[in-house]
């Protein structure tokens, strides 16, 4: 979705750490021009219930950051990220036509966390001119942060496998969850027409002949037949 500048990184993981809220703060990331493939050294170890609420209180950013597509086009109240992916999350959960020998649980897993580094980077859209290279940097530096700060072990790495496997759209799980975000967004697209008396074309536009599975063909061809 297109939308607001994106910050400098270095400013942008500075200021996830100075909330009053973070009672752990692990040290800094090294800012590098590219990733590394070696993980980030595990952070000081803390109690796991306060690693876990400084990761949700990160993640509330999530809620407060709004999708940038609609306010670029003037939306009025528009969804956040948050809004976005939880009900991509249900649309895995309700599904009746998923592919054959898909994960269920693991489509409503990647759902949830797919955008999770946007609590930092924002949501970085084409219209920001950010390259995709770039884009993916910035938000795999996100990413290992808040691995850190929910103080590694297997909940962190799961989180990271998720994520990278939506990111290198590697498996029928992703494929189908790449699907939902669209199917979702042109959903939330119809629902603005409705309610706002807006003409959204571009973002239905945006993912023609995009969707790579017969679900997501299916479900896209009946939200465009409800704008007839």
């Amino acid at each position: 979705m297109g939308g607001s500048r994106a910050l400098p990184l270095s400013s942008l993981l500075a200021a996830a750490t100075k909330s009053p809220l973070l009672h752990h703060r692990p040290l800094p990331l090294r800012l590098a021009a590219s990733m590394s493939s070696s993980s980030p050294s595990p952070s000081p170890a803390a109690p796991a219930s306060a690693s876990a609420i400084d990761f949700l209180t990160l993640c509330y950013r999530l809620k407060t950051t709004k999708r940038a597509g609609w306010v670029r086009r003037g939306v009025q109240g528009p969804e956040s990220v948050a809004d976005h992916m939880y009900r991509m999350g249900v649309m895995a959960l309700v599904a009746a036509d998923l592919p054959s020998g898909v994960n269920r649980d693991r489509c409503v897993k990647m759902a949830i966390v797919h955008d999770i580094a946007e609590a930092i980077v924002g949501d970085i859209t084409p219209s920001d001119g950010v390259p995709k290279e770039e884009k993916s940097r910035r938000e795999q530096e996100a990413l290992d942060h808040m691995c850190s700060l929910l103080g590694g072990g297997p909940r962190a790495e799961e989180i990271r496998e998720l994520w990278m496997e939506y990111e290198q759209n590697a498996t029928l799980e992703a494929k189908v969850v790449k699907d939902f975000d669209k199917v979702e967004m042109i959903l939330q697209a119809l629902e603005y027409e409705k309610e706002q008396g807006l003409d959204l074309e571009e973002f239905f536009q945006s993912t023609a002949g995009k969707f790579q599975t017969d679900v997501g063909k299916a479900w896209a061809a009946e939200v465009a037949s409800r704008r007839k």
